[in-house]
């Protein structure tokens, strides 16, 4: 049993470090997902050794020494998503009224379950967004919605990545965009508020990085750092939003938050996992609603199960005057934008 609970040990060192290997193929990017999982696991098999077993041999104590910089290191990447770190968004005990309220869903293109619909009636988002959304759903939804989200964009598609934005605030500029595949969709929008104000909204849903799709983070990566790049020139308040298949701490998207300055509302609120709803060990925060330093947070929820291996989310965030801009955005450093540009200008291969 020693020797099981050794070799399980080192197995889960290396699935820590395997991600520094900055290489694109999946093998090296799909152990960034389950970092809380891996937390869990190597606290267990460390107490579990310490408490069963004789520590004696090098063999040991390199065990236990990689063991406890391994659980430091993973408990440093998922901190910023506890309730007890510090809220990198502002909540609004301000009163500020100027807000804009969000929905986003992965639907599951072969979903039959519309229980969304119910959802959508009980929490009456300013905006909703779907994504894998094909002809059957945005039929289905453009008609339970259309009264009251009368501003619409829609690209439905049947390869699943098919992508419909809904709105009952007035629309400009709407475009939908295939920045790096012809059959992935985009969406920029801006939104004009209840008093005036307007904000930029981008929603996304880059391929991920698993064989069956595409076994290379490359398009994902070069999409999610294009759409950073135009937040950050942005001179409008942001919201960056969708299926971004890719967890809140992998450095994608620590590049991605650097690169657009844009902030991540769970920093000190929690986790958030929306994916997979179907299973209650491997879940991670793959749905994403990040946002400029304009914004305070009213409310945040990941609502209840709606058929889909994507559970839905909810967002509140309330626009605040200039004057009072709190929140800390992260910036790139010269290496990381010389990183961005590379990772833009590599070539896709699928």
């Amino acid at each position: 049993m020693k020797t099981v609970n050794l070799v399980l040990g080192y197995l889960f060192i290396l699935f820590s470090f395997i991600p520094f290997v900055r290489h694109d193929y999946w093998i090296f990017r799909v152990f960034e997902y389950p970092r809380f999982q891996k937390l869990l696991i190597s606290l267990f098999l460390f107490f579990t050794f310490i408490i069963f077993f004789n520590q004696h041999g090098v063999w040991d104590y390199t065990f236990l020494g990689l063991s406890v910089i391994n659980n430091l290191y993973l408990f440093y990447l998922v901190y910023p998503f506890t309730l007890v770190s510090k809220k990198q968004i502002q909540t609004n005990l301000e009163g500020q009224e100027s807000h804009i309220s969000i929905l986003i869903f992965n639907v599951l293109q072969d979903n039959t379950d519309y229980s969304i619909i119910k959802q959508i009636q009980q929490f009456k988002p300013d905006v909703l967004c779907f994504v894998e959304a094909n002809q059957r759903w945005t039929d289905k939804l453009k008609a339970e919605t259309e009264k009251d989200y009368p501003h619409q964009i829609l690209c439905p598609l049947e390869n699943t990545y098919g992508m419909i934005f809904f709105s009952k605030l007035p629309l400009e500029d709407a475009q939908v965009h295939f920045m790096v595949k012809d059959d992935v969709p985009s969406i920029s929008v801006k939104v004009i508020l209840a008093d005036g104000n307007r904000i930029q909204l981008y929603c996304v849903h880059p391929e991920p990085p698993v064989p069956q799709e595409n076994p290379r983070s490359t398009a994902r990566d070069k999409e999610l750092l294009m759409i950073g790049k135009w937040a950050k020139e942005q001179k409008l308040p942001v919201i960056v939003m969708g299926d971004l298949n890719d967890v809140a701490w992998s450095y994608t998207t620590e590049l991605f938050c650097r690169t657009s300055e844009l902030l991540d509302p769970r920093k000190g609120r929690g986790f958030f996992n929306t994916f997979n709803a179907k299973s209650y060990i491997l879940r991670f925060p793959l749905d994403h609603i990040f946002c400029s330093k304009e914004f305070m947070v009213n409310r945040i929820k990941r609502l209840p199960y709606a058929g889909s291996d994507h559970f839905p989310m909810f967002i509140d965030l309330a626009l605040k005057p200039a004057s009072s801009y709190l929140n800390e955005e992260e910036k790139a450093s010269s290496e990381e934008k010389e990183m961005v540009e590379e990772k833009i200008n590599k070539e896709v291969i699928s």
